[in-house]
């Protein structure tokens, strides 16, 4: 009995990460059956919307498996064209990415914040198993459009199928420990030590920031153009978007359509500010400078809005605005890492030569990056002239490189030389005026005061005109023509204290001396009567403070 009764908290903790592990397993599969589900229901909302489907339940259901599929990065062959022949299809829709990633980088988050009660499991087993999970669903997506019209390439399942699930999990698992930044324990001990460095985190982390910012400023130009050339090209859009279908529900799969396709949209505008533009085909390339070739463009509203075949114009032109902006973006982040703040001495921001490298490595980051999502934006729709259809990734993430380096480095450096001017002036500022009380109290001494300040006091209009007081020296009395009617023998008042019915004088807690209503009568009154009003001011003493009396003189 006392055998299993100490065996029990063994027991109770082994079942509780068991159960921490089966969680994790299922969280994975759940997060790629939400987003499967949600695909479909809205596929087979489209489906039963129209009034004459080509295909039964079973199409659809087909087609929205392919296209789970295609959000993750695989290449579909699609077998039902009009000429028979098979047409790959490998365009991705980002935005559907975008949300399918968020699921499972959610779900493996959710895995490292278990339930009270219950352990959380470590990190390389939450992300095998989140992973695992996942992949395990895709597994059977794939099988079930294996025998459909659009079934994916083998090879696209492992790359870059693989890659995609297991760097969201990866991303979860380590925004749900913390996000900890440091070595992995399998690294070895010198390269330990080095990552272990914290001038080398921040610098790191001062590179992928600033990649990240010049990435999303080339995404989100990119998206301006494509706005700007949609309104320009109006009415050729509506032409567009009203000649696909002819009722409301295939308007609604159209515009649904284009939605998922916005970010690729926004890519393919960056790549044209960049300079190496896109292809429309296999004989036609749009570019700043011209459009040439026969272009291949499919009907197509968000395609409606290429530019006019012949050479660019100035409107064409300002699209170098875009890479222009991402330079700037890189360098204002670079310059706000170098210098954090302008009261920061020049000895502790970082010298011209870790900012320019800084800077650099953020601009190949933002070239990594752009040539990733460029990647993804573009591809192939068919055979024979849409085998190449969008941007080319390395061209464009070589141009990114380019123009993030030539802009970011040298403006890094302006910016850190600006904010330490900024600075030093900003220390000589705080110096001087932190000297004006220590030369303040060094040129005025400090003396007992007494009665009403002059300066504190409003002159009556009786009061005859050379009669101003000169300046303060503490004591209360001015250096003009009516000083001299106040006595020289005139003994000094005893320090302020608490005066019985009177408000304190000098409040030490709040540092500053309040004064009460300003007198009326004439200063030289009160001057001359100071000897009468003597004994009212005294504190009473205590016979503590009473100071001994002195004995008989000699």
């Amino acid at each position: 009995m006392t055998q299993m009764t100490e065996r029990t908290p063994l027991l109770s903790t082994e079942q509780g990460r068991s159960a921490a592990l089966v969680s994790a397993f299922l969280r994975g599969a759940l997060a790629a059956g939400l987003g499967l589900a949600a695909l479909s229901v809205l596929v087979m909302a489209v489906w039963i919307s129209s009034p004459a489907p080509d295909s039964g339940p079973g199409g659809a259901l087909n087609a929205a498996a392919g296209i789970w599929l295609l959000a993750h990065g695989a290449d579909l062959v699609r077998t039902d064209t009009l000429s028979g022949a098979p047409a790959p299809v490998g365009i991705i829709p980002l935005l559907l990415t975008a949300v399918l990633v968020w699921l499972v980088h959610r779900a493996a988050h959710d895995v490292m914040e278990p339930d009270e009660g219950r352990a959380a499991p470590s990190a390389g087993s939450a992300f095998c198993l989140v992973t695992g999970g996942y992949l395990l669903v895709a597994a059977v997506v794939a099988l079930y459009a294996k025998g459909g019209p659009t079934a994916a390439r083998p090879f696209s399942l492992l790359f870059p199928l693989v890659p995609v699930v297991a760097g969201a999990v990866a991303a979860g698992v380590w925004t749900g420990a913390g996000r900890p930044v440091g070595p992995p324990s399998w690294a070895p001990g010198r390269l330990r030590e080095a990552l272990a460095r914290p001038r080398l985190a921040e610098r790191a982390e001062a590179v992928f920031r600033s990649a990240a910012a010049g990435t999303a400023v080339l995404l989100g130009g990119g998206a301006l153009l494509v706005a700007t050339a949609l309104v320009w090209h109006a009415e050729r859009v509506q032409e567009s978007f009203l000649g696909l279908a002819g009722d409301w529900a295939g308007r609604c799969a159209v515009l649904l359509l284009a939605l998922v396709l916005v970010p690729n949209a926004a890519m393919w505008g960056a790549a044209y500010g960049l300079g190496p533009g896109f292809a429309l085909g296999t004989a036609s390339t749009a570019t700043p400078l011209a459009l040439t070739g026969r272009p291949a463009v499919p009907d197509f509203p968000l395609l409606a809005a290429v530019p006019a075949h012949g050479p660019g114009t100035v409107p064409n032109w300002a699209a170098a605005a875009v890479p222009v902006a991402a330079g700037v973006a890189i360098a204002w982040f670079t310059a706000r890492w170098a210098v954090p703040a302008c009261d920061v001495p020049n000895e502790a921001a970082w010298s011209r030569r870790g900012t320019a490298l800084t800077a650099a490595l953020a601009a190949v980051g933002c070239g990594v990056g752009t040539a990733v999502l460029t990647a993804a934006a573009g591809g192939p729709l068919g055979t024979g002239a849409l085998a190449e259809f969008g941007p080319v990734w390395w061209l464009t993430g070589a141009a990114a490189t380019a123009w993030t380096a030539l802009l970011g480095v040298p403006g890094a450096l302006l910016l850190r030389a600006w904010r330490l001017r900024d600075s030093g002036s900003a220390e000589g500022a705080v110096a001087a005026w932190a000297a004006i009380p220590a030369q303040a109290d060094a040129e005025v001494p400090e003396q007992p005061s007494r009665g009403r300040r002059w300066w504190r006091r409003r002159r009556r209009d009786d009061e005859p005109a050379g009669t101003e007081p000169g300046p303060a020296t503490g004591t209360g009395r001015g250096t003009g023509t009516a000083a001299a009617a106040v006595p020289a023998s005139l003994p000094p008042l005893p320090p302020a204290g608490p005066v019985p019915g009177r408000a304190p004088r000098y409040e030490k807690d709040a540092g500053s001396e309040p004064y009460d209503f300003l007198p009326t009568d004439p200063w030289h009154a009160r001057a001359a009567g100071d000897s009468v009003r003597e004994p009212l001011l005294k504190a009473p003493e205590t016979p503590s403070d009473r100071p001994p009396e002195a004995g008989p003189t000699a």
